[in-house]
């Protein structure tokens, strides 16, 4: 993902962000204006960008985020670390677990297959 943004140029979004201008004196307010505008765009391309390179079951949960430094910021929250209570989650998450009706096998195995790589990248072994 980093790698994506810096390519274009919108790595800064990940950590910077902007708010709109107060009004002000006319000619000072347009400048400020046009300068948000444009980093808002941008930004909206840094945004469309995470969103693109995440899996169809993760956008629901980020693309609420109004700005990207608030999605990046939740995304390393979400999946930086490995807290106790994160390895517990992932666990419970798998054991529980249980194919829906509405489900294909394809889409069944493709969860399951998700759920088992975020276990072994949090260094948990399954056993059989």
């Amino acid at each position: 993902m980093t790698f994506l943004l810096n390519e274009e140029e919108l790595n800064e979004h990940l950590s910077t962000t902007m708010i709109r201008p107060p009004e002000g004196t006319i000619a000072q307010h347009r400048r400020d204006l046009e300068v948000f505008e444009a980093w808002s765009k941008k930004d909206h391309c840094a945004h469309f960008t995470l969103l693109s390179c995440m899996h169809e079951d993760l956008i629901g949960a980020y693309e609420h985020c109004p700005t990207t430094k608030e999605m990046w910021d939740q995304l390393m929250f979400d999946f930086e670390g490995t807290s106790i209570t994160r390895l517990r989650s992932l666990v419970l998450k798998f054991e529980l677990y249980k194919k829906e009706p509405k489900n294909s096998m394809t889409e069944h195995l493709r969860i399951m297959s998700a759920m088992i790589r975020d276990l072994k990248n949090a260094e948990i072994v399954l056993s059989d």
